[in-house]
């Protein structure tokens, strides 16, 4: 065969192996029916009505314009699954003991005598049980939450004990932050009968939230175990965990990798504020500057600010390579419902697994 016979031949096959490529990048979306049905194969083999789980999880993506990949619908099963085994409202093993010792430390911390609180707790609830009573049979935070609602309302002390402020803070099949899903309700899909705290409870606006919470913010991990770890803490707070890092790296001050990069609720400078500010001569900025820039560590754009471009050129030099940019936080978690000790990594790693159980099955 000639050489221009060779080139040709090369040439056609180029031509529709790119064309092939090109097919491939023009596959139809799925249809709505082919995605439920893919939800429902993914689902862990312990999840009953698993129509109506694909249903609510593919609205919430939907609604939210998320893209139901394999990867993406692995995170939102693997998730549900670590914090409720698919549960839409999974019960709390020894709830009434510890909602007993919320109500005991905020009474300790308002100097309410103890006689007060028994006497409001025997009070008549909206539902004719005492609050005793109510106390005594709730086993899901669902329950608690409307105990508590009525308790605040009703009952004189419970204003001064709560004021308007809910104890329970957490709720629905993804365990999202109530006051997550009260910061983020418009555009919630669905008509709110009560109030977005009484939604969280119902499936559909437990995974609604947590779906938001989980995969609505441009994030620049390579690998999901950050979004988990930042599910658990905080937008963001794997980016910033690695920030706090660089700083500590340049500055040679020891610093907790925690993400939270100010104090908030006070304008007095934390302990990396503290560490960037031994930093500013050589990065050429003032203290002012150095605080309005750390202000924006909870947004995306903080990744393109001079404070994170310069702190990590810094660091980088002074190690002498390029420093991660997403790390797990440290961080212990905190909860009455949580008897061991566990952190946030520990948290990331189990979800991980389960995204990992989750792909398998799509295969």
């Amino acid at each position: 065969m000639s050489i221009t016979a060779l080139r040709l031949t090369a040439l056609t096959a180029f031509v529709v192996l790119a064309g092939c490529g090109s097919l491939r990048q023009e596959a139809p979306e799925p249809t709505p029916d082919e995605v439920r049905k893919l939800i429902v194969r993914l689902l862990p083999s312990q999840a009953s009505d698993r129509q109506g789980w694909a249903t609510d999880i593919y609205a919430a993506f939907a609604a939210q314009s998320l893209k139901p990949s394999k990867e993406n619908l692995c995170s939102v099963v693997a998730v549900t699954e670590q914090e409720s085994t698919f549960q839409a409202d999974p019960k709390v093993p020894g709830l009434p003991r510890i909602a007993r010792q919320e109500i005991d430390r905020r009474a300790a911390k308002m100097h309410v005598p103890d006689l007060l609180v028994r006497g409001a707790l025997q009070l008549r609830s909206p539902d004719g049980k005492t609050y005793n009573q109510r106390l005594d049979s709730v086993r899901s935070e669902k329950e608690l939450s409307k105990m508590f609602d009525d308790f605040i309302g009703m009952a004189p002390l419970g204003q001064t004990l709560f004021g308007s402020l809910n104890p329970v803070q957490t709720g629905g099949p993804m365990q999202v932050s109530i006051a997550f899903a009260e910061k983020h309700a418009q555009g919630y899909p669905y008509p709110v009968q009560g109030t977005i705290r009484q939604e969280v409870f119902t499936r559909r606006g437990g995974l609604y939230f947590g779906i938001l919470h989980l995969l609505g913010y441009a994030a620049p991990y390579d690998k999901s175990i950050y979004r988990f770890a930042d599910f658990n803490v905080g937008w963001y707070a794997s980016r910033n965990a690695a920030f706090q890092n660089a700083v500590s790296r340049a500055s040679g001050i020891a610093l907790e990798l925690d993400g939270d990069l100010i104090l908030h609720g006070s304008a007095l400078p934390g302990a990396t504020e503290l560490a960037v500010r031994t930093l500013g001569k050589r990065m050429d900025m003032s203290n002012w500057t150095i605080r309005r820039q750390l202000e924006e560590g909870d947004l995306a754009d903080f990744a393109d600010t001079t404070l994170y471009e310069r702190v990590f050129a810094l660091a980088d030099k002074a190690e002498r390579k390029p420093l991660p940019r997403q790390m797990l936080p440290v961080i212990k978690l905190e909860s009455p419902k949580i008897t061991r000790r566990l952190t946030t990594a520990w948290f990331a790693k189990r979800v991980d697994d389960r995204r990992v159980r989750c792909l398998a099955r799509a295969r």
